[in-house]
C-alpha cells in the first residue's frame, strides 16, 4: 500500500464554502474536434499543476461522509484527495487514490464520473460544473508515475499460489492485492497481452495504452507472472490448474462474448461485431490474435447499433477512420441510454450523429453482395419494465431504409461459457453469469473465486476492479486457513 509521505492532518475546519461557491470551475481543457479526429491520442490536453490546484480549491469538503465518497464504488477518499492536491502534496494525493484503488490512473480517465463522484458532488448541484474530480485523480497518479514511479510493496512469501483466469480489470487489480499478501500469482489470458479490455476494447483516445502496459510492469516487478494466448477450458481446464499445484483460482474472464442481432442479412460482408472492430482497429499488429490481424475495410456511411459506452467508442473509432457519415440507431431515446453522457457529447461534437427511438429490422445488400442499406422501423415508448426502464413498441408501418456500407454491431455482451462447461461445481445464472457471494466472491466450488463483468453482467472497470480486490482479500483468508 503507498501511503502518503508526510499528508496534512484531515482538518477542513478552517475551510470557508462560501468563498468557495464563488469560484468557477475553468473545465477541462479540451482538443478542438476537428483536430482530434485526426488521431488516436487522447482528447484532453495535459493538465498542469495550477489547473489542478485551482480546480481542487473548488472542492467545498462536505462533512463526512462526502458525497462523492459515497458515490465511488472504489470508496476513494476524495475529499481528502482535493485537500492534498490544492495544497501541492500531489504524491500523497496520489496515495490516498492507491489506499482503495489498483488502477485510478484508468479510472480517473474513463470512470463514468457524472453517474458517480461528479454526479453526487454538491457544486454540480448548485451551479454549472461540479470539482472534476476523475481529471485530477488522473493528473495525480500520472504525476506520481513521472516524479518516482510506482512500485507494489510486496509480502512476505507464503507458498501459495494463486492463478487468475482473465488479466482485465478485475484479474489485474485481484493479482496486485494478492502479490501484496505475499502470494504466488499467475494470469492467464486468451489474448497476446495482458489488460482484457483495456487493451482490446477501448480505444487510444480514451484510455493511451501505456498507460495499462505500466500497471502491468509494475505488476510484474512484483512478481507476478502472465501466460498468454491460452484459452482456459477446452484443454487446459480449472481441474488441470488445481492439479498442477494452484492453491486457488480466480475467474476474472468478463464477458467476452458480443450478442447478436438476428435479423435478415446480419452475416453480410460490411457487418462487424463492436469486440472485433475496435480490437482490429485500436491495437497494434503485434499484440492482435493471429485471426484479427486482417484489416478493417470502413465506408464512407457508418452506422454504429446500440447505445452503451461501447457505441460511443466505435462512432468515435469510426470518424477517425475517415468515414464521412458515421450515426448511431438506438431504439429508444436519449434518456434511457446506458452509456456514458461524456463519451456521447464528444462524439456529437466530433460528428456523430444520433438516431432515437429507431430500430433495425434488415441488413440489404448492394449489387456487389455487401452491406448497402439497413430497413428500419420507428419505435416508441412504452411503460417502465421491471428495472425501471421503459420499454419500446414498433410503430407499426414506419418502415423506411438508411444507406450504409459498414455496420457495427454494439448490442451488448454474455459470458463465454466453456468455463463453466468444464468446471464441476461452479452455478451460473439462466445467461450464463457465475454465482458468487457479493462480498468474497466466493463459488460454490471450493477454492474458486470471482467477480467483474462475468458475475454482475456488462458493467464499469470501476466495479470489476472492485471486485478483484474484494476477491482477493477473500483468497488471501482462504489460503490462511
Amino acid at each position: 500500500m503507498t501511503a502518503p509521505l508526510a499528508p496534512l492532518p484531515r482538518d477542513f475546519s478552517s475551510v470557508d464554502r462560501k468563498e468557495r461557491m464563488k469560484l468557477e470551475s475553468r473545465g477541462l481543457p479540451m482538443r478542438p474536434p476537428q483536430e482530434r479526429i485526426k488521431d488516436f491520442d487522447e482528447a484532453i490536453i495535459r493538465l498542469d499543476e495550477e489547473w489542478a490546484i485551482y480546480e481542487a480549491r473548488r472542492c467545498i469538503h462536505c462533512p463526512d461522509p462526502p458525497p462523492c465518497q459515497k458515490a465511488c464504488p472504489a470508496g476513494n477518499d476524495i475529499s481528502y484527495a482535493m485537500w492534498l492536491i490544492e495544497h501541492g502534496q500531489f504524491l500523497e494525493a496520489a496515495g490516498i487514490y492507491r489506499q482503495t484503488s489498483s488502477m485510478p490512473e484508468v479510472c480517473g480517465r474513463i470512470c463514468p464520473q457524472e453517474r458517480l463522484c461528479e454526479g453526487a458532488c454538491v457544486r454540480g448541484k448548485r451551479d454549472s460544473l461540479p470539482v472534476p474530480t476523475g481529471a485530477l485523480e488522473a493528473f495525480v497518479t500520472h504525476y506520481e508515475r513521472r516524479k518516482k514511479g510506482v512500485t507494489i510493496p510486496v509480502g512476505k512469501f507464503t507458498g501459495k499460489k494463486v492463478a487468475i483466469i482473465g488479466a482485465g480489470p478485475a484479474g489485474l487489480a485481484c493479482a496486485e492485492q494478492l502479490v501484496r499478501a505475499g502470494h504466488w500469482v499467475t494470469l492467464f489470458d486468451a489474448r497476446p497481452a495482458p489488460g482484457g479490455l483495456l487493451i482490446y476494447g477501448i480505444p487510444n483516445f480514451k484510455l493511451p495504452k501505456k498507460i495499462v502496459f505500466d500497471i502491468w510492469d509494475d505488476l510484474l516487478r512484483a512478481g507476478a507472472t502472465f501466460v498468454g494466448n491460452t484459452y482456459i477450458g477446452p484443454r487446459i481446464t480449472v481441474d488441470k490448474l488445481f492439479a498442477g499445484g494452484y492453491d486457488a483460482i480466480f475467474l476474472g474472464v468478463g464477458t467476452t462474448v458480443d450478442a447478436s442481432l438476428d435479423i435478415p442479412g446480419h452475416d453480410l460482408p460490411g457487418i462487424y461485431k463492436a469486440t472485433d472492430f475496435l480490437i482490429r482497429t485500436n491495437v497494434d499488429k503485434d499484440l492482435l490474435p493471429h485471426e484479427m490481424c486482417a484489416p478493417i475495410e470502413v465506408g464512407q456511411r457508418v452506422a454504429v447499433i446500440g447505445g452503451g459506452d461501447t457505441s460511443a467508442d466505435c462512432l468515435r473509432t469510426a470518424l477517425r477512420l475517415g468515414a464521412k457519415q458515421v450515426f448511431c440507431l438506438y431504439r429508444r431515446s436519449e434518456a434511457e441510454m446506458p452509456g456514458g453522457y461524456k463519451d456521447r457529447k464528444m462524439a456529437m461534437e466530433e460528428g456523430a450523429e444520433y438516431h432515437f427511438l429507431t430500430q433495425p429490422i434488415r441488413f440489404i445488400a448492394g449489387p456487389d453482395g455487401r452491406l448497402a442499406q439497413i430497413e428500419c422501423v420507428r419505435t416508441e415508448l412504452g411503460e417502465p419494465d421491471e428495472s425501471g426502464r421503459r420499454s419500446f413498441q414498433v410503430i407499426e408501418g414506419s418502415n423506411f431504409v438508411i444507406a450504409a456500407d459498414t455496420a457495427v454491431l454494439a448490442i451488448g455482451y454474455k459470458p463465454d461459457p466453456i468455463i463453466s462447461m468444464t468446471t464441476p461445481g461452479l452455478e451460473t445464472s439462466d445467461g450464463g453469469l457465475f454465482k458468487a457471494d457479493e462480498h468474497t466472491g466466493a463459488t460454490p466450488r471450493r477454492g474458486v473465486f470471482t467477480g467483474g463483468d462475468v458475475v454482475t453482467g456488462p458493467h464499469l472497470v470501476v466495479t470489476a476492479m472492485v471486485a478483484g480486490r474484494k476477491a482477493a482479500a477473500a483468497i488471501d483468508r482462504y489460503l490462511g486457513w
